[in-house]
């Protein structure tokens, strides 16, 4: 009986690290995805800029008739 309980506690003490593990790992990959909006967020307004001074330099070229 002692021997059961000193082995459930061993393993309650592990599912509880790998808990605390996890949260931390949860924390950083949550700081990861805000740092990868917001590269996109950065990037898809690089991006509409560039539509729009390309389209600016479209228009500005003439019209083959």
């Amino acid at each position: 009986m002692h021997a059961e309980l000193d082995t459930l506690e061993v393993r309650i003490r592990e599912v509880a690290e790998l808990c605390q593990s996890l949260r931390r790992e949860n924390v950083a990959l949550r700081q990861q995805l805000l740092s990868a909006q917001q590269d996109n967020k950065q990037l898809a307004t690089r991006l509409d800029a560039a539509k729009q001074r390309l389209q600016a330099l479209l228009d500005a070229l003439p019209e083959d008739a």
